[in-house]
């Protein structure tokens, strides 16, 4: 989110000259946004890959940040940088990676969730029995 309350720089100046046109462009990218197909994770980091090859810094900050706050780690964001370089060449992921890197640091990551792991004490213990 910009300082200004818009979510990327570009959107001031539009809604100041092409108000009607932001409006129905938000809403477009709302229903985008809404897809059930792919997951939330794999659609940022297609997402992500789309701004590697634009080569657009904040795209790759702002992609690798969501990405991490729908659960990606390092790793997938990192290896969906360097999936770019046979079809792109090696310039575009290199320059990338500092800017993915930012904003995944810069996302919040999220909340463990405990369903998904047993933890050392959880063994045998659900059924109350010992």
């Amino acid at each position: 989110m910009t300082t200004d309350g818009w979510g990327f720089p570009f959107e001031a100046p539009i809604h100041d000259v092409f108000p009607a046109l932001h409006e129905a462009q938000n809403a477009w990218m709302s229903q985008i946004d809404s897809l059930p197909a792919p997951d939330r994770k794999t659609h940022e980091l297609i997402r992500l890959v789309c701004t590697v090859v634009l080569r657009n810094s904040d795209g790759i900050a702002r992609h690798a940040s969501l990405a991490r706050e729908v659960g990606a780690s390092w790793d997938e964001v990192l290896g969906s940088v360097m999936l770019t370089l046979p079809g792109f060449g090696l310039l575009p992921a290199a320059e990338a990676i500092p800017h993915a890197r930012r904003g995944f640091d810069a996302a919040v990551a999220p909340e463990p969730d405990d369903s998904d792991s047993e933890g050392p004490d959880s063994e045998g213990e659900e059924d109350g029995e010992d």
